[in-house]
């Protein structure tokens, strides 16, 4: 797996405001299809985790800045790589490009909880595949 995930999207009508800008909460929205598809190119998706291991990946905190607005019909580039694996959690950059144009970045702290939402390691199966990864880079 690259060290830098990348997922583009397009900004609809229902992403703006009445100003035709990228309405800030919107930001989180991308970021999270981002990481979804993230998990999915690592071979595990979300139900898989809560079926086979018992196991659900939740956002315990976000810092975001914005440094650019996006508007209607933009087509974003969504970037993604891990700063940080812990144990039991994982800490993103994300950032939201279009074109040469940095517009947000995001840092995304994520923890494991099982199915009571009482943290958790990771499953082995998630937790080697981002070690090789991140050694691999």
């Amino acid at each position: 797996m690259p060290s830098v995930f990348t997922w583009n999207v397009r900004v609809y009508y229902e992403d703006t405001d009445a100003g035709g800008i990228v309405y800030h909460a919107n930001y989180l929205k991308f970021f999270e299809r981002a990481r979804t598809e993230w998990l999915r190119a690592t071979g595990i998706d979300h139900q898989a985790l809560k079926q086979l291991h018992d196991a659900a990946l939740v956002v315990k905190s976000i810092s975001t800045d914005y440094h650019a607005p996006a508007k209607l019909d933009d087509t974003l580039k969504l970037t993604l790589s891990i700063e940080k694996l812990g144990r039991a959690s994982i800490v993103f950059l994300q950032q939201a490009w279009c074109g040469d144009t940095l517009l947000n970045t995001a840092r995304v702290k994520i923890g494991c909880v099982d199915a009571a939402l009482r943290p958790r390691a990771l499953p082995d199966a998630l937790s080697n595949s981002l070690a090789a990864s991140t050694r691999a880079n």
